[in-house]
């Protein structure tokens, strides 16, 4: 099992929370391939833990449906099926569009202007070929207009499924700068909707932004 040396450990994270976060990354990026087992002993040496950490964040990792364990043989990376892209990202459309909905009549100046700042990052993350910080930086804007909504029901939901559908979005954020810029220009006009407080149109403009990548994911897997 290939397991990276020179990555960069996060600060002030309990030995769980490191591993769960680590192990996480790399089935995201595809260091830790679908399908493939993965041996705790061994994640431990990478992480410098023991192996109870590493099999408390399998258990996470099961939940959110990244693993698979079968206790006392083995656990792997979960396959992608393609189709649950086509069940996915409708779903969260759905969900974001709400929240635009209910953002653009309650957000603040404040807070549109961390949108604005978290585009520039996020351009400037496509621009420099970083695919898992875009992605991280995508969640922070979508995950700000969620907060505004004040709906913590779509809250709830969104989080659970941004974790999976992390897997693919990581992939789309890997093709071309010429095709990602695009989710740029899209963030760029729900915030202007945003400013304008038009729920309708931000409302249609973040469908837009979630259901394009759904459409150009499912013509390259």
């Amino acid at each position: 099992m290939p397991v990276p040396r020179d990555f960069a450990s996060p600060v002030r994270m309990t030995a769980k929370e490191r591993a769960l976060s680590q192990i996480q990354r790399w089935i995201i990026e595809g260091t830790l391939r679908p399908g493939e087992k993965l041996v705790d002993a061994e994640l431990a040496e990478a992480l410098a833990v023991s192996r109870t950490p590493i099999r408390e964040a399998f258990q996470l990792l099961e939940v959110q449906g990244l693993v698979s364990m079968q206790p006392g043989k083995e656990t792997r990376v979960t396959d992608i099926e393609k189709d649950d892209i086509l069940s996915l990202y409708p779903t969260l459309a759905s969900l974001h569009a709400l929240a635009a909905e209910g953002a653009a009549q309650r957000i603040s100046v404040e807070r549109i202007e961390r949108l604005k700042s978290l585009n520039g990052e996020f351009a400037a993350a496509i621009a420099g070929g970083l695919p898992y910080q875009a992605m991280e930086l995508d969640e922070q804007f979508h995950d700000i207009i969620v907060d505004a909504s004040g709906n913590p029901y779509v809250a709830s939901f969104s989080a659970s499924l941004q974790i999976h559908i992390r897997r693919f979005k990581y992939v789309f954020l890997k093709q071309p700068e010429m095709e990602t810029n695009g989710s740029v220009e899209e963030h760029e006009a729900i915030i202007e909707a945003l400013e304008q407080r038009s729920p309708e149109l931000a409302s249609a403009l973040m469908k837009q932004n979630l259901m394009r990548p759904m459409k150009e994911l499912y013509a390259v897997i």
